[in-house]
């Protein structure tokens, strides 16, 4: 038999295939490059009040520690020319009629939109360089706010009075709700957009900075404290601050706060005072009815009747106001797990 002609073997396809795959993702990449990861969208906010003397230097110290960052000032009534000042300086100016630092704060968190929120006083005593430190901080452990714990760096910057009444609040606030922080009335703070967004802001005045330390206790959310430069005021620049007055009023804003968040025992309290005066007055009543069975001081033993009244009716409304303080926690909890946490990229 005669061999079969040996047939030609095609071309080898796999190479020239694999060859244009090759040829074509290198096209892909030239063409279409991939796209970055989007930086996450930084605003710095600083509420202001007549700090014409400072409020240039604050824009320039955070335009260059975070040149990505939006820049927004607040002008809260000044009468001087903080808002000509902080324009001209290349931030963007906006005001709030309602006097207040809680009122500016509220407006802010309501009108600007970004994925990490600076808030810096505008007086120029908080360190500018420290931000992106905090940030990253925030970032890296997935945090919802990081407080600046100021350090002075002059016998002027940290008044003997603001720092006892600084520590006094901080350890009561420790003693209602729990140890967390070291500076609850820092005004350097870092926050995630989902715990402004879930913020409701109360306060109407300096108490602001209590308010958002209680909210982070309330919700458990991850809180970091960094210690940071404190300066004194530049020449020109006047504190709001009054020791007594502001003091007072952060310390009634703690005592309404765990009223609000902590009803039961806030009202079990009153209750169990109510019950040991009741059952003081009635004692010596009791005593003698036994003895003498008769009820010789019946006013006394009405008024004993009354706070006994009083107290189970004060321990029953700390049940009833716990539920519903149970319930606006889950709803802010609620709001708080809405916002997708920020990816450090």
């Amino acid at each position: 038999m005669s061999a079969v002609p040996e047939q030609k073997r095609p071309p080898k396809l796999r190479g020239d295939l694999a060859g244009m795959a090759e040829a074509l993702a290198e096209f892909a990449k030239s063409e279409f490059p991939l796209a970055q990861p989007a930086q996450p969208r930084i605003a710095v906010l600083v509420p202001c009040f007549n700090e014409e003397a400072a409020v240039a230097t604050v824009i320039a110290d955070f335009r260059k520690a975070l040149p990505s960052a939006e820049i927004f000032v607040y002008d809260n009534n000044s009468t001087d020319r903080t808002a000509a000042i902080a324009r001209d300086a290349g931030a963007i100016v906006r005001s709030e009629r309602r006097q207040g630092k809680g009122h500016v704060v509220r407006r802010m968190f309501a009108d600007v939109d970004a994925d990490i929120y600076v808030l810096v006083d505008g007086d120029a005593t908080y360190d500018a360089a420290s931000a992106p430190r905090m940030i990253d901080t925030l970032l890296s452990d997935r945090l919802d706010m990081v407080v600046g714990l100021r350090i002075d760096q002059a016998q002027a910057a940290y008044r003997p009075g603001h720092r006892t009444g600084n520590r006094i609040l901080t350890g009561f606030l420790s003693s209602v709700f729990g140890q967390a922080f070291k500076d609850i009335l820092s005004g350097y703070r870092i926050f995630s957009r989902r715990f402004v967004k879930s913020f409701p802001v109360l306060s109407d005045g300096f108490e602001i900075e209590t308010e958002l330390s209680v909210h982070a206790l309330e919700l458990a959310v991850p809180v970091a404290e960094i210690e940071t430069p404190y300066y004194a005021r530049p020449e020109g620049s006047v504190s709001k601050l009054n020791t007594w007055r502001d003091g007072l009023r952060i310390l009634g804003t703690i005592l309404k706060l765990y009223r609000s968040e902590k009803p039961l025992r806030f009202f079990t309290a009153i209750g169990a005072f109510l019950t040991i005066v009741s059952v003081g007055l009635a004692l010596p009543v009791l005593v003698t009815y036994l003895e003498e069975g008769l009820v010789p001081r019946l006013p006394t033993a009405v008024l004993s009747m009354g706070l006994m009244i009083l107290a189970v009716l004060s321990v029953s409304s700390g049940l009833v106001l716990d539920t519903v303080t149970r319930g606006r926690r889950e709803m802010k909890l609620l709001a708080y797990l809405a916002q997708a946490p920020v990816e450090k990229t």
